[in-house]
Formats: C-alpha cells, sequence, structure tokens
C-alpha cells in the first residue's frame, strides 16, 4: 500500500524495497525499522528473488533518526521502552540475497549505516552523505566503526566520524564509500539493470557463498580464507550450477542456475 513506511516491488527477479516517508526525508523510525527487516526476511525466503534493491521515496534515501523519536529516547534517560525485535544493522550481509542500494538523496547517520552494510551501493550525483553521529553528541553508532574502516580505511573513515561533515555522492566514490554515481533520473533503472544482469547470469548459490566469504574475510586471516575457498570450491564443482555454467557457456546460451542450493547457506 503506498502508506506502508517501506514499499515493496518484484522487478523481475529483483525485489525492490523503497523506504517510504518522503515529508521526512524517510527518516528512520521504529515503524520503518520493524518493516524493513520484515521484508528483508520476506525477500530472502522467497526462491525468486535473487536479488535485492534499497532505495528511498522522493529526495532522500534515510536522513538518519527521526528527530521526535530521538528526542523521546533522550527524554527518557537514553533508553528506549518500546518492545520489539531486535535486528542488527548488519543484518544484510548475513542475508544470502546480494543487496545493493540505490542511494538517491540525503544518506546520514544510521541511513548512512544501513547503506554501508549493503553489499553494493550506486548513488545519484550530488546527492549529501554524513555520519552526523559527533554532531548530535553520539558515537560511531550500530557498527559503522567496524564497516567504515574496512571499506575506505581507517584514516578517511576517522574524518567523516570525527567531522561528522556533509560530502556528496563524487566525494564518496572516490572514499570508497560508493561503487558508481550516476545521473539522478537514471539511477533506480541503472541499478535495477545491474541487479537483474546479476539475477539472470551468477549463480544464486555462487553469490550467496562469496558474500559470506567477503565478509567474513574481513576478520579473516589469508590462510584461513585461503583453507575455507579451497574447501568451499571443491563443494562447487559438485554441483549442478558448476555443470550449468560451463553447458551454457560451451552452447553460447543465458544460464538456468537453481535458487540458493542447502550446501551454499551458512
Amino acid at each position: 500500500m503506498a502508506d506502508d513506511v517501506v514499499l515493496s516491488e518484484s522487478r523481475g527477479a529483483v525485489r525492490l524495497l523503497t523506504l517510504n516517508r518522503p515529508d521526512r526525508l524517510n527518516a528512520w523510525n521504529r515503524a520503518l525499522e520493524t518493516r524493513y527487516f520484515a521484508l528483508l526476511d520476506e525477500a530472502e525466503a522467497d526462491p525468486d528473488v535473487r536479488v535485492i534493491v534499497v532505495t528511498g521515496a522522493g529526495k532522500g534515501f534515510c536522513a538518519g533518526a527521526d528527530m521526535d523519536m530521538l528526542q523521546g529516547i533522550g527524554d527518557a534517560g537514553g533508553v528506549s521502552a518500546e518492545p520489539r525485535k531486535h535486528y542488527p544493522a548488519y543484518y544484510a550481509t548475513t542475508l544470502n540475497t546480494p543487496v545493493i542500494a540505490a542511494i538517491n538523496g540525503a544518506c546520514a547517520g544510521i541511513g548512512l549505516v544501513h547503506a554501508m552494510m549493503c553489499d553494493i551501493r550506486f548513488a545519484a550525483a550530488g546527492a549529501k552523505f554524513t555520519t552526523a553521529f559527533a554532531r548530535r553528541g553520539l558515537i560511531a553508532e550500530h557498527g559503522v566503526s567496524w564497516v567504515l574502516p574496512r571499506l575506505i580505511g581507517p584514516a578517511k573513515a576517522m574524518d567523516v566520524l570525527l567531522s561528522g561533515r556533509v560530502f556528496v555522492a563524487e566525494e564518496a566514490e572516490d572514499l570508497g564509500m560508493v561503487n558508481k554515481v550516476v545521473a539522478p533520473d537514471a539511477l533506480l533503472d541503472e541499478t535495477i539493470a545491474y541487479a537483474n544482469d546479476l539475477a539472470a547470469n551468477s549463480s544464486p548459490s555462487s553469490m550467496a557463498v562469496m558474500k559470506r566469504q567477503i565478509w567474513a574475510a574481513l576478520s579473516q586471516s589469508i590462510s584461513e580464507a585461503t583453507s575455507e575457498a579451497d574447501e568451499l570450491m571443491r563443494q562447487s564443482l559438485r554441483e549442478a550450477d558448476f555443470k550449468e555454467g560451463v553447458a551454457s557457456f560451451v552452447e553460447k546460451r543465458p544460464p538456468a542456475f537453481n535458487p540458493v542450493q542447502d550446501w551454499a547457506k551458512p
């Protein structure tokens, strides 16, 4: 429904999730949080969904936490008494399905954290970014102190976290925070096209394993990562998708890969 705080739409094998509080630049609140994670779970459970794309309605991606929510937490002495199922901010990294952010506008605070926890990021030219935490008397929240140094290095992470300064998508690309900057009116089409290419031509099991390897390897030694990869490679060589990948290449036709198989799941 149009009044849902997060919308869900199928675009072929791609599930498009749209944060939908445009009058507040899609500021994060409890209702949006609950709906977002529920829709991630729904997409992950659907074998027809091979890639998830996350974007924002209107002019913003997510301008951070809703100020009404923050004021309520402050008035309550820093604790939210509202009961809810807890999902960590890094939840998208634990899914088998690739998650791509299409950052269409303002991306700040917790909105920036969730964008960084996606696997790939496209951004509209001129979109504004800020961590904002230091300027609100807060710290590097929700695991951003883990993910940012791994994406852009410690010194650059220190800069954007300590300063809380505003910068635009072109600098975010230079820093390594986004993969590609796209003209605003082409952002969603280009992101969906990229996602559909993954869905059509890449094995879901391969993508699930690669995603897990990359996130895990950030905390592994090279020997640990290599040993794990060798075992996974031996397994993949026994699977139907390997045979299909070779056959489709030799026969010059699109591959017909299976949904994510049990061996590829954690």
